[in-house]
């Protein structure tokens, strides 16, 4: 079972928290970031992307980044612009976005459960990302952003989320993109024993968003077990921190992919290798698919409507019997039953020769909340052609990582983003 427990965080000085709380680090440019710390030099994302307190053409170092971000987090601290509570409390975070609210709680779960599959993952890291997020953590001594979880819904941690939101708000404020954040401290011994009680009864918790800030999590909690190894479970470097949320409350957006050229196929020709498994349509401007197993394609400026042509209709218009293992294969193997995948194994792949996507640089993700305009926009400048995809379901989601299986990269966009710089765990005891 799940072990979730309140901490000590560190938090936003009353009337800064609008201020500091920042998009995470890896859904913003380089220079949206930029522009956001030149506009609000509070904004937590001159700490989670240290490279903008330095000048565009600084020659500085990937290590002097990140000791400007531990100085500069120590420097909120000492200031007191970032307090630490007295005590270990819990905290109740709800977003709201076009009148759809969800509500998680604000905890730390225990890293041994990252390691012994109670707290589960769909998709792999990249070395590079986990290095990076790593160095950071061990600069700042803290993890400044937290891991976005989801479990399945419970009664009873409904029934005291619900009963501790009846209390005064601790910050209530709306972001720049329309998003409302409220929270509240869960401090009172009894909510907190109620909460802690509730949550060990939660088999397993899920990964939504935030794969490289766990395993980075986990892997400083490895390097400090061995630089003591005297080490008890208790010190603050065994638990990640986290905001839990109910899957009935999450909101998944597609994720979209964009391609850099057509593997020297002419547009008529990656057309006619798309007709082989796919019933192609015009569309009337942008599509958005409206069902599973419908895809939208953006070529030469003008919309397609694409519709997977069934394994079996597929094997008997090449005059082929489909074989049993591979219908097999299609009803017990959660994967293949992703749309992303489908798109990966029946395009992507043959077609365009990208094998990888994690790797390749002729492929790009974009997030769904940036719409089908910026698809059009990409295919107007650096982009070939571009994918528009019906989303990934939590339901498809658990699947996948109760099989113990990964997705494709960049399948799932959870829509609206968790703040950062809002809690923030410490590594010193």
């Amino acid at each position: 079972m799940a072990e979730v427990r309140p901490f000590r965080a560190w938090r936003p000085a009353q009337g800064l928290a609008e201020r500091i709380a920042a998009l995470p680090y890896d859904v913003v440019s380089g220079k949206e970031a930029r522009e956001e710390t030149r506009r609000e030099p509070y904004s937590f994302l001159a700490v989670d992307r240290p490279e903008t307190q330095f000048g565009e053409e600084e020659n500085v170092s990937p290590e002097q980044c990140y000791m400007q971000a531990g100085s500069l987090l120590r420097q909120w601290m000492e200031e007191g612009s970032l307090q630490q509570e007295a005590e270990p409390c819990y905290y109740i975070y709800e977003l709201e976005r076009l009148g759809r609210v969800q509500t998680g709680i604000a905890a730390c779960v225990a890293v041994d459960d990252y390691w012994n599959g109670t707290i589960r993952r769909h998709e792999n890291t990249r070395k590079e990302k986990e290095e990076d997020r790593t160095r950071h953590v061990r600069a700042c001594e803290a993890q400044t952003g937290p891991v976005f979880l989801a479990y399945r819904s419970r009664a009873d941690i409904r029934a005291v989320t619900q009963r501790c939101q009846k209390k005064p708000c601790l910050y209530d404020f709306v972001s720049s993109d329309g998003i409302s954040h409220r929270i509240w401290r869960i401090w009172e011994k009894e909510d907190i024993r109620a909460l802690q009680e509730a949550f060990g009864g939660v088999e397993r918790l899920y990964i939504a968003d935030g794969h490289h800030r766990c395993a980075s999590a986990a892997r400083v909690a490895q390097e400090c077990r061995k630089d003591h190894p005297g080490y008890t479970g208790e010190e603050p470097f065994n638990f990640i921190l986290s905001v839990l949320f109910p899957d009935d409350q999450l909101t998944i957006l597609e994720y979209n992919r964009v391609v850099r050229d057509l593997n020297g196929l002419t547009p008529s020709e990656f057309l006619s290798r798309v007709s082989e498994h796919f019933d192609i349509s015009p569309a009337d401007g942008p599509y958005r698919p409206e069902e599973k197993g419908l895809f939208g394609l953006y070529l030469e400026k003008r919309w397609y409507r694409l519709k997977e042509k069934k394994t079996q209709e597929r094997k008997q218009e090449e005059g082929l019997k489909a074989s049993e293992e591979e219908h097999r294969q299609d009803r017990t193997d959660p994967v293949r039953l992703l749309d992303v995948d489908i798109l990966q194994r029946l395009i992507l792949e043959p077609i365009l020769g990208i094998t990888d996507p994690r790797t390749d640089e002729r492929i790009d993700f974009v997030g769904g909340i940036r719409g089908l305009e910026e698809l059009e926009k990409r295919c107007g400048t650096d982009c070939a052609a571009a994918f528009s995809l019906y989303p990934t379901s939590i339901g498809e989601l658990f699947g996948v990582a109760d099989a113990g299986l990964l997705m494709p990269p960049k399948s799932t966009w959870f829509e609206p983003k968790l703040r950062s710089g809002l809690f923030i765990h410490s590594l010193k005891k």
